[in-house]
């Protein structure tokens, strides 16, 4: 377990992964289509680079390692309800993202009446072979989220990722810290969802274990009728980022 609250940024690109690096932040979660989906899994051609690209950028906040690569497995949009052949793809995708240098992986997985799919969970980690997984958001569906730590607990699991049920994790500050003494240190109970900078302080005074946030600006780029019209392309923003890291070595301090 880190000895302080760190800072985790979901990317999409390479300069996604150059920015959470100067800022001081201890891993990203890399995706694609985060903005219009929730975020699904990049290619291993995505994630190839951006490992390079972790490994070699400058780091700032006092870590000596490289910035940690974590890569979201999820096949399609929707729910988290998966069959046999949906399964089978976050197998091979979980295996062939570690293969390509990724620190973890982060899924999901739920059962048709609402509860973590405590089979397919242990096979995603086996799949991941030692490298760290975090259960995604998909928590944050469950009527009984605070059950859903404890199973998690059994499973293998590194981290969750929630953000405490609420549409942002400011609002879920009270069960954010419910999950935390759940777990119990035997997991890591991840803030992330709708976080802004001025939302640092109060999530790490629930005692969360890291704070995640997507730093997510838009830069215009129309694609026309065949890529997406005038929707633009999403990156992340040094600014917002910047801003996050700060506060949360304030609140650490």
């Amino acid at each position: 377990m880190p000895g302080r609250p760190v800072l985790e940024i979901a990317v999409q690109d390479v300069a996604g992964v150059r920015v959470a690096a100067e800022v001081g932040a201890a891993r990203v979660e890399l995706c694609v289509a985060l903005g219009a989906t929730g975020g699904l899994t990049p290619s291993v051609g995505l994630v190839e680079a951006v490992v390079d690209a972790a490994r070699s950028a400058p780091r700032a906040g006092g870590y000596d390692l490289p910035l940690e690569v974590h890569t979201l497995v999820r096949a399609r949009a929707g729910g988290f309800v998966y069959d046999a052949d949906e399964l089978g793809v976050h197998l091979r995708d979980v295996r062939a993202l570690v293969a390509a240098g990724a620190s973890g992986v982060v899924v999901g997985a739920l059962t048709p009446q609402g509860e973590v799919d405590a089979e397919q969970v242990a096979r995603l980690v086996e799949a991941a072979s030692g490298a760290e997984v975090t259960f995604h958001r998909a928590i944050d569906t469950l009527v009984d989220p605070l059950a859903a730590v404890e199973t998690l607990c059994g499973l293998g699991v590194t981290r969750i990722l929630t953000s405490g049920g609420a549409e942002r994790s400011v609002d879920g500050a009270e069960q954010l810290q419910q999950m935390v003494e759940v777990a119990a240190g035997r997991l890591q109970v991840m803030a992330g969802g709708g976080v802004r900078p001025v939302d640092v302080a109060t999530l790490v005074a629930v005692g969360v274990d890291a704070v995640h946030l997507s730093a997510k600006g838009v830069v215009a780029a129309d694609g026309g009728v065949g890529g997406g019209a005038g929707a633009g392309v999403e990156v992340t923003d040094p600014v917002v980022a910047r801003a996050a890291a700060d506060a949360l070595r304030v609140a650490t301090a």
